[in-house]
C-alpha cells in the first residue's frame, strides 16, 4: 500500500479533504504521475474526483456489525491532521491572520 494513504476509517468520519487526498495519492500511485501531462490533467482529475466519490460512499456506507467495537482512528490519521492544521496556522499566519 502507498505509504501517504492512510486508514479513514475510524472513530471520527474522515473530512472531505482526507477522502480527497488518499484518492489523489491512490491515482499517483495507480497512474505512475505524481503530476499528469496536460494532455493528461482531464482524465487524471476525473479519476481522482472518482475514487474520492467511490470511497466517500464506502465510508457513509459501512456498518459496523453490532457487537463489534468501532475501530480506532489510524495512528496515521492523526498525525496527517495535525501536520494539516499546522500548515492551515503556518499559512494563515503568512497571509497576515490571527488564526
Amino acid at each position: 500500500m502507498c505509504r501517504s494513504i492512510v486508514t479513514l476509517r475510524g472513530e471520527e468520519p474522515a473530512t472531505d479533504d482526507e477522502v480527497q487526498a488518499a484518492a489523489l495519492q491512490f491515482i499517483r500511485k495507480v497512474s505512475g504521475q505524481r503530476a499528469p501531462s496536460r494532455a493528461n490533467q482531464e482524465v487524471f482529475a476525473r479519476a481522482v474526483d472518482e475514487v474520492a466519490e467511490a470511497t466517500r460512499r464506502l465510508l457513509d456506507e459501512f456498518v459496523t456489525p453490532p457487537g463489534a467495537r468501532p475501530p480506532a482512528m489510524a495512528p496515521s490519521r492523526i498525525v496527517a491532521r495535525a501536520k494539516a492544521e499546522a500548515r492551515m496556522h503556518a499559512d494563515a499566519h503568512a497571509d497576515g491572520g490571527t488564526s
